[in-house]
Formats: structure tokens, sequence, C-alpha cells
């Protein structure tokens, strides 16, 4: 095994909202109850695909609160932090930390033209004033703004607390981020696990996906871990259909792998926070065939 702090899948936690538009309190109960009876390593929450962008602070706080209250430490829980500023960073993380988060991942400020030295200084601050280790999410092709590998490295000589990257790259990617890092980050993959293997491969402590299929990648996790690569790749094979249609588009995974994700954990209706994609008769279709052997989630 690894001797990474933190590993394995994190899925990334669904907002479900009510048809009254509100967050909805049970469903995320669900959510939590049947990810860590499905195998996952940890939870995570706050991130794009959480619709973080899409949540006031207080509801992202609130939601924060439950799934740290529900999980009530069985995994470790990554808390994503996208506030604008350090100080409603460092605000978030005091929140998060105090009711049990074991990690936070910052989100860079939306200033797209915001020059690497002022992210470093940015994530830096903030990381100093943080009790518990962070994170940062390298996504530029989503967020807009991210650091270079060598801003990477640079960040944690200056502020070694940073020692986790979440990082949103293909196989090749992530086989240069892990040489240029060289063991100095855990290192998390995104991308909904469609290179699990290959960042598994290339030094990789885990994968942060949706919850969809969170119950196969964790099982393909263990697999590759205890050493049976044979079995790891031909249950990969199988998955990797369904995680490429779902991986269309970060819009697309929420539309589709929130559905199937409700299917799975017996959720009936989705409701949607507008302006959100809608799904068609055909993706549904498309969804229901690369899905078929995925049965309930229990929790």
């Amino acid at each position: 095994m690894t001797s990474f702090r933190f590993e394995g899948i994190y899925p990334m936690l669904f907002a479900f909202f009510d048809a009254d538009g509100q967050l909805d309190r049970d469903a995320c109960r669900k959510q939590v109850d049947a990810c860590i009876a499905a195998g996952s390593h940890g939870l995570a929450v706050g991130g794009l695909a959480t619709e973080c962008n899409k949540l006031t602070t207080i509801e992202k706080r609130q939601l924060s609160d439950w799934v740290l209250s529900d999980a009530a430490g069985r995994v470790p829980v990554s808390v994503t932090i996208s506030e604008p500023t350090i100080s409603g960073q460092i605000e978030m993380i005091q929140a998060a930390s105090g009711n049990g988060a074991a990690w936070v991942v910052l989100q860079p400020p939306p200033v797209k033209s915001a020059s690497e030295a002022e992210l470093i200084k940015f994530f830096g601050q903030v990381a100093d004033d943080s009790p518990v280790p962070v994170g940062i999410q390298n996504a530029p092709q989503f967020i807009g703004i991210g650091l270079t590998d060598a801003g990477l490295i640079e960040l944690n000589n200056r502020h070694p607390n940073v020692s986790i990257l979440k990082a949103e790259g293909d196989a090749v990617l992530s086989g240069q981020l892990a040489a240029a890092s060289a063991g100095t980050f855990d290192l998390f993959n995104g991308r909904n696990g469609i290179d699990l293997l290959d960042t598994l491969s290339a030094g990789f402590a885990g994968v942060i996906p949706s919850p969809d299929a969170v119950d196969v990648e964790a099982r393909i996790y263990n697999l590759y871990h205890a050493g049976e690569h044979g079995e790891a790749e031909r249950e990969f094979k199988e998955i990797l259909p369904l995680l490429t249609f779902l991986m269309i588009s970060l819009e697309h995974l929420i539309c589709y792998g929130k559905r199937l994700t409700a299917r799975r954990i017996g959720i009936e209706n989705v409701f949607d926070r507008t302006p959100a994609k809608a799904p068609t008769a055909f993706g549904l279709e498309v969804l229901s065939h690369w899905s078929r052997d995925l049965g309930r989630l229990e929790s």
C-alpha cells in the first residue's frame, strides 16, 4: 500500500434540492449513508459537482454541516472552499474544521487575470490560518484560472500545510504532475474517474468522482492496491463507457449523474436549481443503457 495521508475514492456529493428549491436534508443523509456503505474511502462536498456556484455562503455551510454530521467520523470528509476572499475562505475553513472536516480544498478566486504570484499569496495566507491540511483545486479548464506545476510546488515550499492537490488532468498531464511534484502532495484526480487506473499508476493517491458509480470505483481502487490489476482493469473497462458519457461536460455530469445517483439511492424526483441543463429523452436512454448493471446503493 501507499504512505499517503489521504487516499482512495472520495465522491463529490451532489446538492439535491426539494420541490421548493431548498437543499434537501433527507437526500443529503441518504447520499452520505449510501456512499459509505458502498465502500467510499472518504467523502467530498462543496466542489463544482456540488454546484457551489449556485449556493449561497449560508447554503454551502449548511450542506457541509449536514455531511459532517451524517458521516459522524465514519470516513474522513474533505470540504471544498469556494469563497472569493481570503477572509471568507478562512471563515469557512474554521467552520468546517470545527465540525470535523479532515482536510479542505481551496478554489482560486474568480479573477482570471490574477498572476501566479498573486494566487500563491492568496492561497498561502489562507493555508497559514488553516488548522487542517489544505489542498488546491487546480482546474483551469473548469474554473478559468490555476497554477503551473512549478507554482504549486513553490506554494508548498512556502506553506507546507498545502499538501494535497486535486487536479483535473488526463493521464499524460497527471503523469507529468506526479513526476514534477515527486511525492510532495497527496494527488487526487477528478474527471469523474475516467483516468482512474492511469492516475493510480502515475502515483496518485486517489480520485474524486461523482457518487453515481462509487461502489464500482471503490472496488477498482481496492483491487488495484491489492495487486489484482487484471481484475481491476476488467471492471474498469465495463464502467468506462458510463463514466465517459457522464463526463461530457460539468453541466452534463450534474444533469445525468445526479439522476443516476438519485435512482440508486432511492430518490424519486430530481429538482434542478435553474439555470440547469435539462435531460433529453435520448440522453436518459443512453444513461439507462450504460448503467443497466448498476443496482440500488443500499445504506
